[in-house]
């Protein structure tokens, strides 16, 4: 009896690699892990992980499972469950997810939003912001 080997994700378990040189433009989306070293313009969207290597120029909003920024974002990054700003990363726009990791060293300007991790769960908008004096 023949058997089919199933195909693995090739280096270092990525789907996909898209190296310096690349320059695409439009919208991408994807499953797997895949990595950017190139220049993209448009918006990617994904439920799995992107990594954004040293090397890449991305301008456009990105929605992801997880997110990995090494190298330059210019647009907003939305992720269901992790977003990492690299040493190297440079951010300009805004950044939502549960877990968001800041490494020392990172250009970040925009606004910062946790989210919770159960979209289901109690809406940010019913909470009360009321000020209460404290008795001492």
């Amino acid at each position: 009896m023949w058997m089919r080997k199933r195909k693995s994700p090739g280096r270092n378990g990525l789907t996909a690699f898209i190296d310096e040189g690349s320059e695409i433009e439009g919208k991408y989306t994807f499953s797997g892990t895949v990595m950017l070293n190139g220049r993209f313009k448009g918006e990617i969207s994904t439920t799995d992980t992107l990594i954004i290597g040293e090397k890449a120029a991305v301008n456009g909003d990105v929605r992801a499972g997880r997110v990995l920024v090494s190298g330059e974002l210019v647009g907003n990054i939305s992720g269901t469950e992790r977003v990492e700003l690299k040493r190297t990363a440079r951010v300009f726009g805004d950044v939502e997810a549960p877990m968001v990791v800041l490494e020392e060293g990172v250009l970040f300007e925009g606004h910062c939003r946790m989210t919770k991790v159960n979209p289901n769960a109690e809406a940010t908008t019913t909470r009360d912001f009321s000020v209460v004096p404290l008795k001492r």
